[in-house]
């Protein structure tokens, strides 16, 4: 069986225990000062790529949602049918006297493989295709160059990664928000979301909180 079905499943029964709307927004404060700026990516699971992006340096604040598609109001399950434009996607809040975009470009590229077409590990589908959201022209800009740098230095043969120009996020449900937290021990999050952060950790030390 797919993570992928597995996730699904485990879903569908928290579907079943939840209260929460199709896309209520995350309860978390956040932040409103100037310095305080947002970056929108796609990269796979939800699950990963918000734990991953909680643990740099800088970052304040990491919602999971949906964006990409044209369906407004989408829902896990019509993401999960493969039928929706969307892709699982992430909403950063970030303190820019402590980390800038491009820093974030490097995050990004270097937690996920952006060479494979509308999968990341064992998650197929193009929910799980990788986007870099881009609300300007200089984000669109920055993150041409990273990508130009990538191919030049044959880090790798080809790019996928899709740069878009941010429409709209929806946050997903409340059970997915810091997922991998409050779930340590489901099989999804032991077998794939851990080893995928604990191997970001040792590929970008550097970028990471102090704990």
């Amino acid at each position: 069986m797919r993570y992928s079905c597995m996730r699904q499943i485990t879903i569908l029964v928290l579907l079943f225990f939840s209260l929460s709307s199709c896309a209520q927004p995350n309860v978390q404060t956040i932040p409103t000062s100037p310095k305080f700026k947002t970056a929108y990516f796609a990269a796979g699971c939800f699950w990963c790529v918000e734990a991953v992006f909680e643990s740099i340096n800088g970052v304040e604040d990491v919602t999971s949602g949906y964006a990409g598609g044209t369906e407004k109001n989408p829902t896990y399950e019509l993401i999960c049918s493969g039928n929706s434009m969307h892709a699982e996607t992430i909403k950063i809040t970030y303190d820019s006297t402590i980390i800038n975009y491009d820093t974030l470009l490097v995050a990004f590229f270097g937690s996920h493989d952006p060479s494979t077409l509308n999968q990341q590990g064992p998650d197929f589908g193009p929910q799980y295709r990788s986007i870099i959201f881009y609300q300007n022209l200089k984000e669109k800009q920055q993150a041409e160059r990273y990508i130009t740098r990538l191919i030049q230095q044959k880090v790798h043969s080809k790019i996928t990664t899709e740069l878009t120009p941010f429409s709209v996020f929806y946050p997903a449900e409340i059970y997915h928000q810091d997922y991998e937290k409050n779930n340590p021990n489901n099989r999804y999050i032991q077998l794939v979301s851990k080893k995928r952060l604990e191997k970001f950790k040792k590929k970008l030390p550097h970028l990471l909180k102090i704990e």
